[in-house]
């Protein structure tokens, strides 16, 4: 069975990175180096499902990676910031993604979680940490919110998901 545009891109990703860790950034001050290269959690976005959606680990960084399906597709210019809405509720607010190219791979956007790497103690930890973001970002949004019970308490502890926006009281 021919694998699907979808996991042939994700692959193709992974296997750009894991290059790049294996040559110029192997000896690397900011290189971990018990931490592998691996795609985490890829599927489309469900704002655009002509992408695909999930995060890069490598020994220098932990990234959210936005990938185009049609390598020809049109992507941020490198180095361009812009936000991009990663949930279907407004109220989750926006993630600064930065366009990046690779000639193999083609365009894609980054946005930066963790870099460097030291603070984390082995792959297990960093793919944990991976996949709580995911499951923050993609998780259904609740419409109600949590209610004072004295003006006097100030303002709701951030949710999750409103700690991860930096959005106060959500």
């Amino acid at each position: 069975m021919k694998p699907d545009r979808h996991t042939e891109r994700v692959e193709l990703l992974q296997a750009r990175f894991r290059a790049i860790a294996a040559g110029p950034m192997r000896d690397l001050p900011i290189s971990h180096p018990g931490l592998p290269v691996e795609a985490i959690g890829f599927a489309p976005d469900d704002l655009d499902p002509a992408w695909a959606m999930g995060v890069l680990l490598t020994p220098w960084c932990l990234n959210l990676v936005r990938l185009p399906l049609d390598p020809a597709a049109a992507t941020l210019p490198v180095g361009h910031p812009a936000s991009r809405r990663v949930s279907h509720d407004e109220a989750e607010g926006e993630l600064a993604f930065i366009g990046a190219h690779d000639d193999n791979l083609g365009g894609y956007e980054t946005c930066s979680l963790f870099s460097p790497m030291q603070a984390f103690a082995d792959a297990d930890t960093a793919r944990a940490t991976a996949r709580e973001v995911l499951a923050q970002l993609r998780r259904p949004v609740s419409t109600t919110r949590p209610v004072k019970s004295s003006p006097d308490e100030g303002p709701a502890a951030p949710g999750r998901r409103g700690f991860l926006f930096g959005l106060r009281g959500t």
